[in-house]
């Protein structure tokens, strides 16, 4: 696992500029009234990454992962996604580009009158990608791929775990087959089994599918064993995108808190070299 990480962070450090951006934000800002949340914030995202956001409270993860998927208008900056400018896109380009990307929300975001089958199928109808006939085999599919039985379909999510509940929501976002994948806060309420279960699926489904991944996480372990890079939002802006490795030589009270605090230590002990931390304090 450990290994997998370092391979996928070293190939995005050496590889990223080669490539076409899957993301790019450049010059975003956000305000609610005189309340400014980004100002002239840049982010780029590359094909075939796990893009993780962290930053501390109000500085507008989910603020920001909600405006690049078109949710939200910014005050100024622009937001392109798969070479296409979101806020200036009609409703069948907003559509079009909606059946290329999947969102996991952290709640999981179930309809609780639907059963699983039908929580799963309801982009597959909505957006009418393929007959009816065919949305039983997609769905079963998807089901098998997180791991869960066809039994499962005909249960609804009062019915669930949390765990599963996660699960289902990941099948959902898979079903139709999308090059980029958002996941807010995904391990948020798990137990550490459970969690790391999650986290062991994401890296498995990144592996075989070579979807992108754009995660908003306050969790270090889940951060550790899934990042390609990381985008640290502090000061109203994305400070820093790189890898771990890299982010912790740049000297900011926000990362020193936050992974060099006690609890960030302790998981990079577990996931990292320990060269990463000789010398920090």
């Amino acid at each position: 696992m450990k290994d997998d990480v370092g391979h996928q962070q070293h190939l995005f450090s050496n590889n990223a500029l080669t490539v076409a951006p899957i993301i790019s934000v450049v010059g975003l800002k956000t305000a609610y009234g005189k309340h400014v949340v980004h100002e002239n914030l840049n982010l780029t995202v590359y094909p075939g990454e796990i893009l993780s956001l962290v930053g501390g409270s109000g500085s507008g993860k989910t603020t920001l992962l909600r405006q690049i998927m078109g949710l939200e208008t910014p005050a100024a900056g622009t937001v392109k996604v798969l070479g296409m400018p979101v806020s200036e896109m009609s409703l069948s380009e907003c559509d079009r580009l909606a059946r290329r990307w999947g969102v996991l929300f952290q709640a999981g975001a179930l309809f609780s009158a639907l059963s699983v089958f039908d929580n799963i199928a309801l982009p597959l109808r909505e957006l009418r990608t393929i007959p009816e006939g065919l949305v039983e085999d997609v769905v079963m599919c998807r089901l098998a791929m997180v791991g869960m039985s066809a039994d499962d379909a005909h249960k609804h999510p009062s019915d669930l775990s949390g765990g599963m509940i996660k699960r289902v929501a990941l099948a959902r976002a898979l079903s139709l087959d999308p090059e980029l994948l958002f996941l807010d806060e995904p391990t948020a309420g798990l137990d550490p089994q459970r969690s790391d279960e999650f986290v062991d699926l994401v890296r498995t489904l990144h592996q075989q599918l070579h979807f992108t991944v754009v995660m908003v996480t306050h969790d270090l372990d889940t951060l550790l064993a899934l990042s390609s890079r990381v985008a640290v939002l502090a000061d109203k802006r994305v400070i820093v995108t790189d890898t771990v490795q890299e982010i912790l030589k740049v000297d900011h009270p926000f990362i020193r808190t936050f992974f060099l605090g006690e609890r960030g230590r302790r998981a990079l002990r577990e996931y990292a070299p320990e060269e990463l931390l000789h010398g920090k304090s």
